[in-house]
C-alpha cells in the first residue's frame, strides 16, 4: 500500500470536496494500511471529520496525535490493535467498533469506557452495559488490593517497590483474556525472582486446602514443581509472558489397564515446552521468534517404517498468533509440517478422538477448519488437506467433538455462545454454518452469551462455563438433542450447576478428567477448583436446584512456601492426566505449576 495522499482522502471522503477541511466522513477500510501509513500531519487537516472507517487493515496501533477533534464515529474492526490507550485523544467519540482485533482483551473493552466518557455504542451494542461491568470490576479489584495490603501488613510489612512492577500491559490475544498483572514483590534486599528457567523448583506442601477428594480415587494433592520455562531470553525476572494452554501426551501403552502419562506440553510466548511432571525437567523446548503460541494438542499416529514395521509416534500440533499450525517432531526438536489456512491468529485446536489424522483449528477469522494432516513420508514431512470449513458468527474459543458421536458433530464455545456443526464427511457441502445454538436459559436474553469453557465429563454430560456468573453448568447432550426438533436455538437440559468464583473476568478454561468424573477450573485468585461429579450424576432424582459446592479447592502457595517472592496470580488453565496422578496449572505470571496426587 502506497502512503496516504491528499488525492486518496478526497476520493474516499464525503461529502465530495476538493478541500480536506470539508470532509465529514472518510472510508479507509480494506487498504492493508499499516500503523506507519497513518500520517498525523496529513490526517490532522481533516478538521471537520466526524466519522472514520479504518476496518480491515493491518493496524497494530493508532498514532497518539491524529488531531481529529470532532471525531464521533470510529470503526477499527479486523486489525491487529493491541492497545486502546491512544483512543483517549478522541474525547467526543460516541460510537466505536473494535471487533476482530485478536490482541484486545475484555479488560481493554472495559478500559475503553473510562477513556471515552461520551461513548454510547461499542461494537454495535449499548456501551452502558460495558460501563457497568467496568464499574463492578473496579470495585472487585479495589477489594483485592485492600486484601493484599492487609496481608502484607500482617506478614510484617514486606515492601512493594514500584520499580519492580512490570511496566505496561502485556499484549494478550484472543483469546483474548483479561489479565490483571500481579505486582512483583521483592524481599527487603531486592533479591530477584530466581525460579530456574529449565530446572524444577520443589516446594513444601500447600498451606490451607479446602476440602478433600472422596471415593476410591481419593488422595491428597501436593505441590511438586513450579517452573518458569517460557521466559523471554530465559530471564528469571520475566513475570509477563502469558501461558495459554497445556496438554498431556498420550501414554505409549494407552488402552492397557493403568496406562497413564506424566509428560505435558505447555505453550506461551514464543515457546512450546515438553515437561516431565515427575522430575520437573524440561525435556524439549521449541521456539519460534516473533510467534506467540496459544494452543497445543497431541495425536498418536501409526506409521510404517522402511522395514515394514508399524510404529506408534506422538505428534504435537501447536498454533497461535501467526495463524499457522506447526506439527512438531518433539524428540527431534523440529517442525515436520506447516499448515496455512487462516487469515488471523488461531485461538485453539484439537484432534478428533476417533481419527488420529483429523485436526480442527479455530481462528479469529471466525472460521473452524477440519484438516487431514495425513501420515508423514520417509523424511517425516506432512502434506495436510482441508476437509471442511465451518463458519462462525463470533470468535470460537473452545472446541469439543461431541463424545458419543465425534464423527458427526462438533461443539464450540464462542464469544457469542455455544454452537454445534454437522461435521459428517459423507455430506456434500464442504462449507457449513452453525446448525444449532445452545442457550442456558429460556430467557431470550441468554442467547449470545460467551461460552469460554467447554468439555465432556462422560459420554453424555457436558460441562460449560461463561453463560452465568459464578457457576459451571452441567447439561445433558442426549436430552438436549432429543428435544431439539427443527429448532435452530435450543435451551440445554441442565443437570446441575457448580459453584465457581464470582469474578466477572472471563477466559478461565475448564477441563475434565472423564475417567475419574472430575471437572477442574482455575480462577483469578490463583486457586484450582476441583469437582467430583460422579455422586451428583448418579442420583436418580430430578436435577439439583441448589448450586453444588466444589469437592476441593487448591490454594496458590504463599510466597514464603515457594521460597520465592511470587504474589497471588491467576490460574487460567488447569489440566490433569487421565489417571489424575498429575495436575498442571498455567498462570498469567509465567509459572507452570505441577501437583501430584499422593495415594491415600
Amino acid at each position: 500500500m502506497a502512503p496516504l495522499s491528499t488525492r486518496l482522502l478526497i476520493q474516499r471522503g464525503r461529502p465530495k470536496s476538493d478541500r480536506l477541511g470539508k470532509i465529514r466522513s472518510l472510508d479507509l477500510s480494506g487498504l492493508n494500511l499499516l500503523s506507519e501509513d497513518l500520517d498525523p500531519k496529513l490526517l490532522s487537516r481533516l478538521k471537520q471529520l466526524q466519522e472514520l472507517d479504518l476496518s480491515d487493515n493491518q493496524l497494530e496501533t493508532l498514532p497518539a496525535d491524529l488531531g481529529l477533534p470532532h471525531l464521533q464515529v470510529l470503526h477499527c474492526a479486523n486489525n491487529q490493535l493491541s492497545d486502546v490507550t491512544p483512543l483517549c485523544q478522541f474525547r467526543q467519540l460516541e460510537e466505536l467498533s473494535l471487533e476482530g482485533n485478536p490482541f484486545l482483551t475484555v479488560s481493554d473493552s472495559l478500559k475503553v469506557t473510562f477513556l471515552l466518557p461520551e461513548l454510547r455504542k461499542f461494537n454495535g451494542k449499548d456501551a452502558s452495559t460495558t460501563r457497568s461491568k467496568a464499574e463492578n470490576l473496579n470495585r472487585e479489584l479495589t477489594t483485592r488490593v485492600q486484601m493484599i495490603s492487609e496481608e502484607l501488613v500482617a506478614s510484617g510489612g514486606t515492601h512493594t517497590h514500584e520499580a519492580d512492577t512490570p511496566e505496561g500491559r502485556h499484549k494478550a490475544t484472543a483469546t483474548q483474556e483479561p489479565r490483571a498483572r500481579p505486582v512483583a514483590l521483592r524481599r527487603p534486599g531486592d533479591t530477584p525472582l530466581s525460579l530456574s528457567p529449565e530446572k524444577r523448583v520443589c516446594t513444601s506442601p500447600l498451606g490451607p486446602v479446602e476440602g478433600s477428594l472422596v471415593g476410591p480415587d481419593s488422595g491428597q494433592l501436593e505441590p511438586l514443581h513450579f517452573l518458569q520455562c517460557h521466559s523471554k531470553n530465559n530471564s528469571p525476572s520475566d513475570l509477563k509472558t502469558q501461558l495459554w494452554a497445556c496438554a498431556f501426551e498420550p501414554a505409549w501403552d494407552e488402552g492397557q489397564a493403568g496406562a497413564t502419562s506424566q509428560t505435558v506440553a505447555t505453550c506461551g510466548g514464543e515457546a512450546v515446552c515438553v515437561i516431565d511432571c515427575q522430575t520437573g525437567l524440561v525435556l524439549h523446548k521449541y521456539k519460534v521468534p516473533g510467534e506467540e503460541f496459544f494452543s497445543v494438542a497431541w495425536t498418536a499416529l501409526t506409521v510404517v517404517t522402511q522395514a515394514g514395521h508399524k510404529k506408534r509416534w506422538n505428534v504435537l500440533a501447536a498454533a497461535g498468533l501467526r495463524g499457522l499450525v506447526r506439527l512438531l517432531h518433539v524428540q527431534a526438536g523440529f517442525c515436520c509440517g506447516l499448515i496455512r489456512g487462516h487469515k488471523k491468529a488461531i485461538a485453539t485446536l484439537c484432534f478428533s478422538p476417533t481419527h488420529e489424522t483429523h485436526l480442527f483449528t479455530a481462528s479469529y477469522d471466525k472460521r473452524i477448519i477440519l484438516w487431514d494432516i495425513g501420515t508423514p513420508n520417509q523424511d517425516y514431512e506432512f502434506q495436510a488437506s482441508q476437509l471442511l470449513t465451518l463458519d462462525t458468527t463470533s470468535t470460537p474459543l473452545r472446541l469439543c467433538p461431541v463424545a458419543p458421536c465425534p464423527d458427526a458433530y462438533l461443539l464450540a464455545g464462542c464469544e457469542g455462545g455455544c454452537c454445534c456443526w454437522d461435521v459428517r464427511l459423507d455430506q456434500p457441502q464442504k462449507r457449513r454454518v452453525c446448525e444449532v445454538e445452545f442457550v442456558f436459559s429460556k430467557d431470550s436474553e441468554a442467547s449470545g452469551q460467551r461460552v469460554d469453557g467447554l468439555a465432556f465429563v462422560n459420554e453424555d454430560v457436558v460441562a460449560s462455563k461463561g453463560s452465568g456468573p459464578g457457576t459451571i453448568c452441567l447439561w445433558s447432550w442426549s436430552q438436549t438433542w432429543q428435544g431439539r426438533g427443527s429448532q435452530s436455538t435450543v435451551a440445554v437440559v441442565v443437570l446441575a450447576r457448580l459453584q465457581w468464583s464470582p469474578t466477572i473476568l472471563a477466559y478461565f478454561s475448564l477441563s475434565t478428567c472423564p475417567d475419574k468424573g472430575l471437572v477442574l477450573c482455575g480462577d483469578e485468585q490463583g486457586s484450582v477448583w476441583i469437582y467430583d461429579v460422579r455422586p451428583l450424576l448418579a442420583q436418580c432424582s430430578p436435577p439439583q436446584a441448589a448450586v453444588q459446592a466444589p469437592t476441593q479447592i487448591l490454594k496458590w502457595p504463599q510466597p514464603q512456601a515457594l521460597g520465592q517472592m511470587v504474589t497471588k496470580t491467576m490460574v487460567n488453565t488447569v489440566v490433569a492426566n487421565p489417571a489424575f496422578t498429575y495436575l498442571t496449572a498455567l498462570t498469567d505470571s509465567n509459572i507452570v505449576a505441577i501437583w501430584r496426587r499422593r495415594e491415600p
